[in-house]
């Protein structure tokens, strides 16, 4: 072990914080949490991150599985989510609904159980379908937590909510906690500006999670947070709502604004995004709920040829130098589409993706910590303690 391991710069934050309720449970959307409990979250991952960079080992399972769930193509969450099972001492398999019994009418409650008898976590990717994703993650948990006071199972797994139709809490949250980092401590965000901007891209559907996400989350800091989209592309109006009593609670500002320029102005992170606009995810989970393909098809031509109208919203140099000082940090969930290199237009011109390459990448490499932590604070009833533990015994993680 590295004599620069310390702990005890995480556990003496957490021992002022009130996160005892996260025990047993599950983690669905942001803004059920409390404020002690999400910065619980990023000082645990902090910590997590800490005690494995100085190799010790991180493993607070002998044996168990992480179950994952992906109904929408993933490769950062997906490998964030086998890393953190991993980083805890659990292995992975994945549900592939097309070769279990679900093809054959199996319920959520007799599949959740089947998978669960020595689970200790699941996680979850259901964003496509409007009403639907964060409703079917609520059926798991019911069912398992059904299962485990019937005696069916031994332990209730926890649920992280890999990404829902409604919010993306493990990539917001691993996003903010770059943001922590970049600026120096939680009690240096409050001021900034940050603009969550629509951006075009020539492909049609993708989720509102990421933008609500990051309204949803980034509004607790005391941070003026500004989205931005061309009329017609609104979001949820009740996570609207919730951004809104968030910066009234916490001191900061939210604002809606249909200019990209605006949102740009003097912002100190700029998060350029498509998303499709909620009407029309609403459209398209009723056509798919009726087998309806050819209004399937109709509907992305119409929806692609929207987008086509806003090809001037994009991430250019020019905006870039009228953020504050000119250097605003550039966040990114990814894959971004990329002028020139990965499409003909898309949402970032790609010297300014360059330019922020490696940063981006380092925002991706919070999640796998952000995922443990939370898996970490639902199974581990004394993480103070824990921790502790892991320091003091100091197993390697690796010889050296």
């Amino acid at each position: 072990m590295s004599k620069k391991s310390n702990v005890k710069q995480f556990t003496d934050v957490l021992e002022k914080l009130d996160f005892s309720k996260m025990y047993e449970g599950d983690f669905f959307l942001t803004w059920e949490k409390s404020q002690d409990e999400i910065e619980a979250v990023f000082t645990v991952a902090d910590a997590l991150r800490h005690l494995r960079e100085n190799n010790v080992s991180t493993k607070i399972f002998d044996s168990g599985l992480g179950i994952s769930l992906f109904r929408d193509n993933s490769t950062r969450t997906r490998f964030s989510f086998a890393s953190a099972c991993n980083l805890l001492g659990l292995e992975v398999q994945d549900l592939d609904e097309g070769k279990s019994q679900i093809a054959h009418g199996e319920t959520v409650r007799e599949t959740a159980n089947m998978i669960s008898f020595m689970a200790d976590a699941i996680g979850i990717r259901d964003d496509m379908y409007i009403g639907k994703g964060n409703a079917y993650m609520h059926q798991v948990v019911d069912a398992v937590t059904a299962g485990h006071r019937d005696g069916v199972l031994e332990q209730k797994p926890t649920l992280v909510n890999l990404q829902c139709d409604i919010d993306h809490p493990t990539q917001c949250m691993a996003d903010t906690l770059h943001i922590i980092h970049e600026f120096g401590g939680i009690e240096n965000l409050k001021g900034k500006k940050v603009a969550m901007t629509w951006a075009y891209s020539p492909s049609y559907g993708k989720p509102l999670s990421v933008p609500q996400g990051v309204i949803g989350l980034m509004t607790r800091f005391g941070m003026d947070v500004t989205l931005a989209y061309p009329e017609g592309y609104e979001v949820m109006d009740e996570v609207v709502e919730v951004a809104k009593k968030n910066a009234e609670t916490y001191g900061g500002k939210f604002e809606i604004t249909n200019s990209m320029a605006d949102a740009f102005k003097d912002a100190d992170i700029v998060y350029p995004k498509s998303w499709a606009p909620f009407k029309a995810m609403e459209e398209r989970t009723e056509l798919y709920g009726n087998g309806d393909m050819e209004g399937i098809k109709a509907l992305e031509k119409r929806l692609l040829a929207q987008n086509a109208e806003h090809k001037d919203w994009t991430c250019t140099e020019e905006l870039m130098k009228t953020t504050k000082d000119g250097k605003a940090l550039y966040l990114h969930c990814l894959p971004a589409d990329i002028t020139g290199v990965s499409c003909e237009a898309g949402e970032v011109e790609a010297s300014v993706f360059d330019r922020y390459r490696d940063p981006l990448y380092k925002e991706a490499s919070f999640k796998p910590y952000i995922i443990a932590a939370m898996i970490f604070l639902a199974k581990v009833k004394d993480p103070v303690a824990m921790l502790k533990k892991l320091e003091k015994n100091a197993k390697e993680r690796r010889a050296e």
